[in-house]
């Protein structure tokens, strides 16, 4: 890996230059933000003032709060006039503004959409929401599990006897904040050229339901089934899995084209009449139950020794303490270390403006001051704030 690091990278990302204003919150928001953060834009997180003294918990990691990694973080009470003027300020100048709250909340706050285009014409707004900002869930209460349910993809993951959660990466992550960063980003293209900028409506359940439009469009075709376990891609297929191995540990597996699976079948020495076909589902289930026994005869390096970087598509199956060593990790700098935390490092790559190194997170209100200095506030307004409870 990496060797340690401990401040930013002096390098330039593609969006130098870039001001977003994060409205402190948990899961896809933050994400998003970083995504920012890590192409070189300025991130300002503004935390509510009780977080400088919230304790370690799930929600609040600290310094293992790696998603705001290379942000600044200031200490703001926007329930207070004058922490909410002092907001504004700060997004008069800004580019584009993240905020994860329930529907209504920053209206409620005198930060919504509307306030704040008024004060700049082009502000890209980005909204992140589970159920989106309007329909009949929309003030519900909820997380990743329940906004995938509506999408249709947690009913296709998992075992046949029931779904299972695929972590909180298809709904907080990968629908959520990458949907959300996706948009923002074409919306701040748009603003380039009609000086206008605009609200971007991120709902989980939305981009869940969008990083499933090609199974949508396989089961339209006939290829796909509802059932679980069943089908191409779902663990159905007996060359498309993981595998245990004598060791405990897994292989994974995905043979899918002719060609691949013939070279396969070649590596494992498997010359068994059952397994000259692999597209019939309905010998799924006989040539799995073969070929696990098979896997259960070697350990899992001694089977990557033999299938690992050849067309027999093969990986060990890693846990979050191996990956990092990895060598083909290790060959593209998937992962560093930041002040002793493991963490992966941005992407994808460019090839001439390439990402930041992050920074460690801030502590939370730690650049209050710097950054209300820089932005143009001058010591009388900053001491006028803190007299006003409005900062910490």
């Amino acid at each position: 890996m990496r060797c340690n690091v401990t401040q930013q990278s002096t390098g330039k990302g593609p969006l130098t230059g870039l001001t977003v204003i994060e409205f402190a919150g948990i899961g896809p928001g933050p994400f998003a933000a970083m995504l920012f953060a890590d192409m070189g834009a300025t991130v300002i997180r503004i935390e509510r003032k009780s977080a400088v003294r919230r304790p370690l918990s799930l929600l609040s990691l600290g310094p293992f709060d790696v998603t705001s990694r290379g942000k600044l973080s200031v200490g703001l009470d926007i329930k207070r006039p004058e922490g909410r003027n002092a907001a504004l300020r700060l997004i008069e100048q800004a580019d584009a503004l993240i905020e994860g709250f329930r529907p209504g909340v920053m209206e409620r706050l005198g930060l919504g959409p509307d306030v704040c285009l008024a004060r700049n014409s082009k502000l890209v707004y980005g909204r992140m929401t589970g159920w989106g900002q309007d329909g009949p869930l929309a003030h519900a209460a909820g997380h990743d599990i329940t906004y995938i349910a509506l999408s249709g993809a947690l009913h296709a993951i998992g075992a046949p006897e029931q779904p299972l959660p695929p972590l909180n990466l298809v709904g907080d992550f990968g629908g959520g904040a990458m949907m959300l960063a996706w948009g923002m980003m074409a919306a701040l293209w748009e603003a380039q050229r009609s000086g206008q900028g605009q609200v971007v409506d991120a709902a989980m359940t939305d981009g869940a339901a969008y990083l499933m439009t090609m199974i949508y469009g396989v089961k339209a075709a006939g290829l796909w089934s509802n059932q679980r376990g069943a089908n191409l891609l779902d663990g159905g297929a007996f060359f498309y899995g993981a595998y245990e191995c004598s060791d405990g540990k897994f292989i994974a597996i995905g043979p899918i084209e002719p060609q691949f699976y013939h070279l396969f079948l070649e590596k494992m020495g498997i010359d068994d009449p059952d397994f000259a076909i692999h597209y019939d589902p309905t010998t799924w289930r006989r040539q799995r139950e073969k070929l696990a026994p098979i896997f259960r005869t070697r350990t899992r390096d001694e089977w990557c020794a033999l299938l690992e970087g050849t067309d027999a598509c093969a990986a060990p199956v890693l846990d979050m303490d191996e990956a990092p060593q990895h060598p083909h990790n290790v060959a593209r700098g998937v992962f560093t270390i930041v002040d002793d935390v493991v963490q992966p490092t941005p992407a994808p790559h460019l090839s001439r403006t390439p990402a930041v190194m992050p920074a460690p997170p801030p502590e939370p209100g730690a650049d209050t001051e710097k950054v209300l200095s820089l932005w143009g506030f001058d010591a009388v307004e900053i001491e006028a704030l803190r007299e006003a409870g409005a900062i910490e």
